[in-house]
């Protein structure tokens, strides 16, 4: 009977362990999505609803999780992802126009004018474009200026006074923190470690700014101006003067054409695509949409291929990720681009303030690689500056929209002393050495004369490694780049002027530029990278499970998994080895 009762309870075992990992397999399913993840349905007499609301980047990203296909996701509301739709919507029967809600949009400037020129072109189709907010910010505004007709709650607000920028300085606090920076820099505007310097703002940061901040506010301007028909003098006026604050004043001004209620602009909407009051209005968010023009565009049967290679983000040393550029996943993507024969050219899509110089360079030199087999062409987002400049430095041709921030060709480094502020603490620091220069850096040592010194050294040679680039990548004398560089910033309509960009466009400048360099007219796009990622550290960052790796050093313990490892080691070992005798950790 105990027999029968041992099987019984073992087959129940069996399928509660079997029932749980589908119920587990379901979670993971609804909590990553899928690729075969539904696709919304558009239906006749629809209006297309721009709320941008959420994070606009560049490039969504495509993630492929290793053993588990099922999970891998390709995400559709990147900012090209949104153009592509406006655009399809301009053909689709079923849209009658675009509804710019009240919004709080998450995007950089040279976002912004994107999809702002991207609406422009819509309405070209002789569909309408309307906007409707409670309150409206600066940036919100200057998209929807493009609009048929904007309205604004009564009881509504207006920004519309200008740019500013401000920097806070830490020179003092250092003092009186005893936590202080070691810098060493080159270039007069390299004004990133200026903070940690002065307790004011310098002269020559203060010109840069002054010059890139009018600059993009210039470029807003003449936009508003020719949607609007209010001339460029008038606009400085009511923004100096705040006489679009609310919205009977923003009315007066012009700025806006229409003072009422949110329901009052979905009736108006209703008019336009024919229906009454009593009728419900079809609208389809932008984010649905997005997804279903990308599986329409997908049916591009063209063989040919332009790449699309996003850097977005700080470039750091390592693999990289959806809000990082690594060498290792933008080297990767490049070399895949490279040995496709379907591809015919590159598009290097750069939205980045720089970062490691070790991998700038690196990537400089898969780009160098990548431009002797096929055209590499740079379009450059809001930010193409400093790691984000030297990485499009040597291609083909570089293109930069207006209001993109590029150059800051200069080199610094930052180091932390803790010195004072652990003496303060009553923390003394002391150092055994085997040799002169053993101790290179300690965050509770000042830096040395003769540390300083190496240091400088170093900077120097990236700092002429980098002007070597430039010149050679843009066919200028390193006379004419020392001109222009010295760590200062340029807008795309500057940099035209001083040689570091070739034209003024976005991404389907780009990769019309692209196209006519490798003699192709018809061509489907190919997006990269392509991340991938482990779902067991992933489940373990989140507390959700815990990976195979951990659970073993937990039951065995920190230094028996340690000798677990070394024992494995030995018996992967094949061959003649040389190997230390034993294992030691040197910290």
């Amino acid at each position: 009977m105990s027999f029968f009762k041992r099987v019984l309870s073992t087959v129940t075992g069996i399928i509660l362990f079997c029932l749980l990992c589908f119920c587990g397999l379901i979670f993971l399913v609804f909590v990553f999505g899928s690729s075969s993840e539904e696709v919304v349905t558009v239906k006749p007499n629809s209006v297309l609803e721009l709320k941008l609301d959420f994070p606009i980047k560049d490039y969504a990203g495509k993630t492929e999780f290793k053993q588990y296909a099922f999970l891998n996701e390709s995400k559709k509301n990147g900012l090209f992802n949104i153009i592509d739709a406006i655009n399809y919507a301009a053909t689709d029967d079923k849209i009658k126009g675009v509804s710019i809600p009240n919004n709080f949009i998450n995007a950089g400037i040279s976002q912004t004018k994107a999809l702002r020129d991207a609406l422009k072109k819509f309405k070209t189709s002789g569909k309408f474009v309307v906007a409707y907010a409670d309150v409206y910010t600066q940036k919100d505004y200057y998209l929807s200026s493009v609009a048929d007709t904007i309205y604004l709650n009564p009881a509504g607000m207006m920004e519309f006074k200008g740019l500013y920028t401000e920097r806070l300085y830490f020179k003092d606090f250092q003092e009186k923190s005893g936590l202080k920076m070691e810098v060493v820099r080159l270039g007069k505007y390299k004004s990133a470690v200026e903070p940690f310097l002065n307790n004011e703002m310098s002269d020559n940061n203060r010109e840069q700014i002054s010059v890139y901040l009018n600059s993009l506010w210039s470029s807003i301007k003449h936009d508003i101006s020719e949607s609007r028909k209010i001339p460029v003098d008038r606009l400085n006026i009511i923004a100096d003067s705040l006489l679009a604050r609310n919205s009977n004043l923003a009315k007066t001004s012009n700025l806006i054409d229409k003072v009422a209620f949110e329901d009052q602009y979905v009736d108006g909407m209703k008019s336009a695509v024919g229906l009454k009051a009593s009728d419900n209005l079809r609208r389809v968010t932008i984010k649905d949409y997005s997804k279903y023009v990308a599986n329409r565009l997908k049916s591009n049967i063209s063989t040919n291929k332009i790449a699309v290679v996003y850097a977005q983000g700080n470039i750091i040393y390592g693999e990289g990720d959806e809000s990082n550029v690594g060498q290792i996943s933008m080297n990767k993507s490049l070399r895949r681009a490279r040995n496709d024969k379907r591809v015919k050219a590159v598009v290097l899509r750069i939205n980045s303030p720089g970062g490691s110089a070790l991998a700038s360079e690196l990537i400089w030199r898969e780009i160098e690689l990548t431009k002797k087999v096929k055209p590499v062409i740079v379009s450059m987002g809001d930010l193409a500056a400093s790691g984000g400049y030297y990485i499009a430095c040597n291609a083909d041709k570089i293109i930069a929209e207006p209001t993109t921030i590029t150059g800051s060709i200069g080199v610094f480094g930052m180091l932390p002393n803790g010195k004072e502020l652990a003496a303060n603490m009553g923390i003394n620091a002391e150092q055994v050495v085997t040799n002169t220069n053993a101790v290179t850096y300690s965050f509770f040592e000042p830096l040395n004369e003769t540390q300083r010194t190496f240091i400088q050294e170093g900077i120097l040679n990236i700092y002429n490694l980098f002007s070597t680039r430039v010149s050679d990548g843009r066919g200028l004398t390193r006379a004419q780049v020392e001109d222009i560089a010295q760590g200062r910033v340029w807008t795309g309509t500057d940099a035209i002027n001083n040689g570091l960009v070739d034209e003024l466009g976005g991404l389907d400048l780009a990769l019309q530029r692209a196209a006519e360099a490798a003699e192709i007219k018809d061509y489907k796009i190919k997006e990269f990278p392509i991340f991938e990622k482990d779902l067991d550290k992933v489940l373990e960052q989140f507390g959700l499970a815990k990976a195979r790796e951990t659970i073993i050093k937990e039951e065995l313990g920190e230094e028996n998994y340690k000798i677990l490892k070394e024992i494995k080691s030995m018996t992967n070992t094949k061959g003649i080895q040389l190997l230390f005798p034993f294992s030691m950790e040197i910290k």
